[in-house]
């Protein structure tokens, strides 16, 4: 997608639904609920490498994904932006973290998982994404 195609909406209306409506709605499964909801649009939204995932969550809205670090088993990505739009003190951030575990299983080819961590005060969260090798997925 084009930078020029990307139509804009009011923040106010992105953070009525996902702070309040959803919340509202999901209650207590807030949670767990986003992460599954985040894995259903990497299935829809697939990536074709995992540098790909940066300008996604850029094109969502979700704010500056970066590789911070790379191993055998493990990414660690932080997500930065701008505090008053991605509110890193109240929001939860598991439906970015499903999305990332379901790509990179896709792309990986083994069962991934992905937590977040929150640094409200340095505006910036960590997912940790870690996958078994020997826990194929077909």
């Amino acid at each position: 997608m084009e930078k020029n195609d990307l139509k804009t909406i009011p923040t106010f209306g992105y953070e009525i639904v996902r702070d309040n409506v959803l919340r509202t709605i999901l209650g207590k499964h807030e949670e767990e609920v986003l992460y599954w909801a985040g894995k259903e649009l990497a299935r829809k939204f697939p990536l074709f490498s995992i540098d790909e995932a940066p300008n996604f969550f850029e094109q969502a809205g979700w704010g500056q994904l970066t590789l911070e670090k790379e191993s055998k088993s493990h990414y660690t990505f932080i997500l930065t932006g701008d505090a008053d739009v991605l509110k890193f003190d109240e929001r939860c951030f598991r439906i970015e973290a499903g999305f990332l575990a379901e790509q990179i299983q896709k792309l990986k080819g083994c069962l991934t998982e992905c937590y977040e961590e929150k640094k409200a005060k340095q505006h910036e969260i960590i997912f940790n994404v870690k996958w078994d090798e020997k826990e194929k997925i077909k």
